[in-house]
């Protein structure tokens, strides 16, 4: 950090539940913070919000509310990023956004500190936080690239409900006690809330997250291909997903298929690879049955990397399984690391 300086830090969206992490994370890194506003729709202002040993009132955002503003956080929906983003920064202030709304701009970089951290260097204003499932593929997948180089990537995501929002943990835990009382499931959210059919998600599993595009994949799919390209510099790289939602809370966990460019490579050079790679925590010992789980991932930062193998017929293949806190290192800790960033290095001016 700059020596001494403090900053004036808003958080968009800050009565959700990325907004919410964000906030605690802001406390918990220390981040050095002047003044922190906090901004919302109309219907979620006057709430009172704790941070540190402060009281503070969530306001209503308008384009007015960025005067003065250094770093503004969004999670609050494309369409509020779109109309205020812009307006933040032009009163001055850099924006990480946690939405979908810039992440395919070419104008606007899009990081994981860990893949890409000098892409910042180069931003105009805005900053783009990818998505969940993205970042803690492609930081999973880094140091092996680093290495090894990377040929092809197939992920098969089982995500939480919280990546749907509050509302969605409100209805997995209506639907669990329905369904175990003998009583109908209502579905009005997942898969998609614009949707026109609802599906229940407990004790059950969607394979859809987000809308289907035309070429059958879902939106939540085409941006792990999208994203993962465009953060990783390998526009040519072969990626493939199928999202899926799964009845659990917090943190997502994946199956991912690789082929590296090398020949020969082993399965400890991989794991060792892994093991010293910065964000990330092997657990990895199948004797023990030590792996990765999404209950044991949540509240944690970093990326838990397990169950690496040989494909038995590709010999330049691998399978892996990558569980991170979908809310954390998906959302609120990976933008607060970029803000980080930006001050350490000296890149808040645009």
């Amino acid at each position: 950090m700059v020596e001494n300086k403090k900053y004036h830090v808003a958080v968009v969206g800050a009565t959700g539940a990325v907004g919410e992490k964000m906030i605690e994370t802001l406390a918990d890194r220390n981040f050095p913070i002047e003044t922190l506003t906090l901004l919302s729709s109309k219907r979620s202002a006057g709430k009172r919000v704790r941070f540190q040993d402060k009281e503070i009132i969530v306001q209503e955002a308008t384009p007015e509310s960025f005067e003065g503003v250094d770093i503004a956080l969004f999670s609050a929906g494309g369409s509020i990023s779109k109309s205020l983003a812009p307006e933040a920064v032009k009163r001055g202030a850099v924006v990480v956004d946690n939405t979908s709304a810039y992440r395919m701009d070419p104008d606007v970089p899009l990081v994981v500190p860990e893949v890409n951290e000098g892409d910042l260097a180069n931003h105009n204003g805005i900053i783009a936080n990818p998505n969940c499932s993205t970042i803690q593929m492609v930081a999973a997948l880094e140091p092996i690239r680093n290495l090894y180089g990377l040929n092809r990537v197939i992920v098969s995501t089982y995500q939480a409900v919280s990546g749907a929002g509050n509302p969605a943990n409100d209805e997995l835990r209506a639907q669990s006690e329905a369904y175990l009382n003998g009583e109908d499931m209502k579905a009005e959210i997942l898969p998609v809330g614009g949707d026109e059919h609802h599906y229940p998600i407990a004790f059950n599993a969607l394979p859809q997250i987000d809308k289907f595009q035309e070429n059958g994949y879902t939106f939540e799919e085409m941006k792990m291909i999208n994203e993962t390209k465009k953060i990783m510099h390998m526009n040519e790289l072969p990626v493939a997903a199928t999202c899926v939602r799964l009845p659990f809370f917090t943190s997502h966990a994946e199956s991912v298929y690789i082929e590296v460019e090398t020949d020969n490579v082993t399965v400890e050079a991989l794991k060792e690879a892994v093991a010293n790679a910065p964000g990330l925590v092997l657990e990895d010992d199948p004797s023990n049955q030590v792996y990765p789980t999404p209950l044991n991932a949540t509240g944690k930062r970093d990326v838990f990397v397990g169950r690496i193998r040989k494909d038995l017929d590709q010999t330049r293949g691998f399978h892996m399984w990558v569980v991170s806190d979908n809310l954390l290192k998906g959302a609120a800790w990976n933008s607060v690391q970029i803000a980080e960033s930006l001050v350490q290095n000296q890149w808040l001016s645009k």
